[in-house]
């Protein structure tokens, strides 16, 4: 699981029947301080993120088909929370 911040949505008029009606994000990977880290990345939203907010974000191909409810539909990455706040990091340095 990662910690992103949403940085934009990708429209596609064209796409597999297992993804239509799903909602396809642009996210950055961030440290746990807050800084980009890495190339930002596509990802299914399931929990209704919009852009600018932080959320969490699971990579792996079986945990991200899981989450948006539908058997072998081709997801690498889905949004599965919206993070309210990390607490316990030095986010001044």
């Amino acid at each position: 699981m990662l910690l992103a911040r949403v940085v934009g949505t990708v429209v596609s008029t064209q796409k597999s029947r297992k993804l239509e009606s799903a909602k396809l994000m642009l996210v950055q990977p961030l440290t746990l301080e807050g800084q980009a880290a890495g190339a930002a990345f596509m990802a299914i939203d399931s929990v209704g993120a919009g852009v600018g907010e932080q959320v969490l974000v699971v990579v792996e191909g079986k945990a991200a088909g899981s989450a948006l409810r539908r058997s072998a539909a081709p997801v690498d990455a889905a949004i599965i929370g919206i993070v309210d706040r990390v607490d316990g990091v030095d986010r001044s340095a």
